[in-house]
């Protein structure tokens, strides 16, 4: 099912309303939908190299917008929606981790999770149903996903073809190494600081 939802979201770059598209499954995936935004804005990128930072700010606004969704999910629906979702994807182990993430470093669970392939919703809902500041949950969410999108963007709109088999092929290491790197630069700015 999974393979035949994300060939349809590929196709949906071959039709006159890509870029609408690419808002739904924007908003979609941060809180309910199996299939990234990246799956549709890496092919409607390439097709229009000069849009691919159009198409990286609207999957940013959209993944926002999605993500104060998945919060209000986690917040106030909880019982009723968030529990079900969470248990269709089998995301209780990332529920649980996102919670611990958030106990311990509050926006930058949500700015690392954003980046990540982990999945964005188990990281909205959690944190509404952790209750984290909504302010620190928004900015944190803009730097992780629009990281996460606009390097996909860079990257396509300076190698096309060749970039895109590379991010197809290395998308989670690339995150990872980022998420490291991350980590790495605030620790060194932490002890300069010092």
């Amino acid at each position: 099912m999974i393979k035949k939802l994300y060939r349809w979201v590929t196709g949906l770059a071959d039709t006159p309303y890509g870029g609408w598209a690419l808002c739904a499954i924007s908003f979609a995936e941060s809180s309910f939908f199996p299939v990234p935004p990246d799956v549709l804005q890496i092919p409607l990128s390439l097709g229009k190299p000069n849009r691919a930072f159009f198409y990286a700010f609207l999957s940013l606004l959209f993944s926002v917008l999605g993500g104060i969704f998945g919060y209000y999910i986690g917040f106030g629906l909880m019982e009723a929606v968030g529990k079900k979702i969470i248990s269709f994807y089998h995301l209780e182990e990332s529920f649980n981790y996102a919670g611990r993430l958030y106990n311990e470093y509050a926006g930058w669970a949500v700015a690392i999770a954003g980046f990540t392939p982990i999945p964005y919703k188990a990281f909205t809902i959690s944190a509404g149903a952790f209750k984290i500041s909504m302010a620190v949950f928004i900015i944190a969410s803009i730097i992780g996903r629009g990281a996460r999108f606009f390097l996909v963007a860079t990257l396509l709109f300076f190698f096309g073809e060749r970039a895109d088999r590379f991010i197809y092929n290395h998308l989670n290491k690339l995150a990872i190494a980022f998420v490291i790197l991350f980590i790495a630069g605030w620790v060194i700015i932490g002890k300069v600081m010092k």
